[in-house]
């Protein structure tokens, strides 16, 4: 089968350039999402993944559709490989059942990556700028109440509940929940 992974950053974007930049492929099934690249945690992407067997192709329109970190990027390609998927990207040119394929791919990889380290860097020096001239005070710390916090702490580290459920009782996503443990040691 042929299938499409379109991704979009976020709400406000729209996926229609993607869409009619792969209508030539003729695929099968289009998987679309609109989610931050940075994270490999999208929905839409994983169940493409799970539908996937060999011999199918993956069309995209280009690399950072797929993945922004090279370590990403890579560790996606070799499971492709092991399964035998092909994946075509379309800005590229490239189709990654040639050995061409796969040695540009791991340079365009390196360069993608680049342009997202270059980007982070140019939002701290922004960040830094606005805190040198007060603009900037950082993100609110949470508040939350201390004495529920403690409670299911305990019930946490009795085994009674999950650190998920933990996170859920406090309100909270589990990075934040590991921060504010961590704020307690």
């Amino acid at each position: 089968m042929k299938y499409a992974y379109i991704r979009v950053s976020s709400k406000e974007q729209n996926e229609a350039r993607q869409i009619k930049c792969l209508e030539k492929y003729d695929i099968d099934k289009i998987f679309s999402e609109k989610i931050s690249g940075a994270t490999m945690e999208r929905p839409k992407l994983h169940e493409m993944l799970s539908a996937l067997k060999s011999g199918d192709t993956v069309y995209i329109t280009d690399f950072s559709r797929l993945a922004r970190s090279t370590y990403d990027l890579l560790t996606m390609i070799k499971a492709f490989e092991v399964k035998g998927i092909n994946l075509v990207s379309d800005k590229e040119k490239l189709d990654m059942s040639t050995p061409q394929g796969k040695l540009i791919l791991t340079v365009l990889a390196a360069v993608y990556e680049f342009e997202r380290d270059i980007s982070k860097e140019r939002q701290a020096e922004g960040i830094a700028i606005a805190k040198a001239q007060g603009k900037y005070k950082g993100r609110a710390k949470n508040e939350y109440d201390k004495d529920l916090f403690e409670h299911t702490k305990k019930r946490c580290d009795s085994g009674e509940i999950t650190k998920k459920e933990f996170a859920e009782i406090m309100g909270v996503s589990r990075k934040t929940l590991y921060n504010m443990l961590a704020e307690v040691k």
